[in-house]
């Protein structure tokens, strides 16, 4: 065998160790709060992200790297925007699935959710991604320098959550999410909740989106308005 071809073999065998393994956790699920708030827990490509909020207030997020080892969900802190000494540590939960439902055992106690949708492999943007790379003002697009700071996008079958955080700092800037369409080339999203400005809930958006692998690249304008001209590559 050519050296050449050892070398792809390596290297594809390599991406095929690196892929993130897939769980029957994967997806977007709900659960009921205190005050009747809405708790969305959205896990893809060996991340979580969880979200507390009301229709006319954002409450808290957190999430992180997780793998899941049995009836075992392990969760490292990536960001917390309620209490940012978490952050760097690994939390353990005992999971359950029972009727269609899941059931998280932590040290808070127990909280059960239900599902919203279950991603397939007709959804090209299912999975986390990361901003890399952004239009200047003259509209040319320029590479990001990667760096402890970055900004993550996690999206399930129809549900989307960004967020922007530096774990090296502990430190949480901003998240907004809700739910989303991919259709003919067209991404249109409905913001559900913004801890920047709660004012911009219930909006739609649209973007054009192409798909190419594993980068995408999206265009369109703002809630404000503004140009956007981006690149997300996935982050798995």
């Amino acid at each position: 065998m050519k050296a050449g071809w050892i070398v792809l073999l390596f290297a594809a065998s390599v991406g095929l160790a690196l892929r993130p393994v897939k769980t029957d956790l994967d997806g977007a699920w709900r659960a009921t709060g205190a005050s009747g708030s809405a708790v969305v827990l959205t896990i893809m490509d060996n991340y979580l992200m969880q979200t507390t909020y009301e229709p006319n207030r954002f409450i808290g997020t957190r999430g992180g790297v997780c793998q899941r080892t049995g009836d075992k969900l392990n969760l490292t802190v990536e960001f917390d925007s309620q209490d940012s000494s978490r952050v760097g540590q690994t939390e353990s939960y005992q999971v359950t699935r029972q009727n269609g439902q899941l059931i998280l055992q932590g040290p808070a106690g127990n909280r059960t959710f239900s599902r919203l949708d279950e991603p397939t492999s007709q959804m090209p943007l299912a999975g986390l991604w990361r901003i890399t790379g952004r239009a200047n003002d003259a509209g040319q697009l320029s590479p990001m320098q990667r760096g402890p700071r970055k900004t993550l996008k996690l999206l399930t079958g129809g549900r989307f959550q960004w967020v922007a955080i530096n774990p090296q700092a502990k430190q949480f800037s901003g998240t907004g999410g809700g739910t989303y369409v991919l259709k003919d080339g067209q991404y249109a999203e409905t913001i559900d909740f913004f801890s920047r400005d709660n004012s911009r809930v219930g909006r739609s958006l649209t973007f054009n989106a192409e798909v190419n692998g594993s980068e995408w690249h999206h265009t369109g304008q703002s809630s404000t308005g503004s140009p956007v001209n981006e690149i997300w590559s996935r982050e798995q």
